[in-house]
């Protein structure tokens, strides 16, 4: 009687506090939302054959009433700078996004299937520079693994239909959720035909104002071409003191 009762008493407590999928993952974002911010970056992209291209961007990210905003614009070399990204991230729906050249002196929207191609020229998306929208993806656990000492949460995330598929550049993608504080390590992305295509690797994790965190480097590898491309944070400013208007595609090219 005693282990009946006890295993009776196990399973509600299991039922009580396991988490599913998509919970881990929504905590996985929570955990790197840091608001209002600015920063510098250096992006490093690199060729398969280990040839070396250098951009220096600056970022800022501002809560709205209706949606984040995020600014991203290039500071050098000179063949980029001045090109600028404007996205405007929401919650329930696709993201917009506009950028702007300056050798073609025009701002032009990114229409919804240019978001999974490259990012001016490296292993990032346009995509990738937005947030994901948690309701795009049908949410599985795929159990728990080890990653560099690193107990993780393996979780795959599956588009829920073509257009989103399209709109992201990958059929799916499974992430490596540290048990302890929820933070992303590893994503794994997996082409519209079912192959593996990019592996990103997050680190230098550092905490911010707050529970929120930030990725210091990120290293996007594509396994299918050997190019890759890392991303690291120069300087980093809790808080942002830039207006509304600052983020609008009609002053991009200002």
């Amino acid at each position: 009687m005693k282990a009946i009762i006890l295993a009776i008493c196990t399973f509600f407590v299991l039922g009580t506090y396991a988490q599913t999928a998509q919970e881990i993952v929504k905590k996985s974002n929570d955990a790197v939302d840091v608001g209002d911010m600015e920063m510098t970056s250096g992006i490093f992209i690199y060729d398969a054959k280990g040839n070396l291209r250098t951009r220096q961007i600056s970022t800022a990210s501002k809560k709205f009433a209706d949606c984040n905003k995020m600014l991203i614009r290039f500071l050098a070399p000179a063949d980029v700078k001045g090109t600028s990204l404007l996205v405007y991230d929401y919650d329930n729906q696709s993201d917009n996004q506009w950028i702007y050249m300056p050798a073609l002196r025009k701002v032009r929207r990114i229409l919804s299937a240019e978001k999974g191609k490259n990012f001016m020229g490296s292993e990032f998306t346009n995509a990738d520079m937005g947030k994901p929208n948690l309701q795009d993806y049908v949410y599985v656990s795929l159990g728990s693994t080890e990653l560099e000492g690193k107990r993780c949460w393996k979780i795959e995330a599956k588009c829920k239909n073509e257009i989103i598929q399209q709109e992201n550049g990958f059929s799916r993608k499974v992430m490596y959720i540290d048990q302890n504080n929820y933070l992303t390590h590893k994503v794994e992305y997996y082409d519209l035909s079912g192959q593996l295509q990019r592996v990103l690797l997050n680190s230098a994790y550092k905490k911010l104002s707050g529970s929120s965190y930030f990725a210091f480097h990120m290293v996007m590898e594509n396994m299918q071409n050997g190019r890759k491309s890392e991303m690291k944070v120069d300087k980093f400013q809790n808080g942002s003191k830039l207006s509304e208007n600052v983020f609008s595609p009609n002053v991009l090219d200002k």
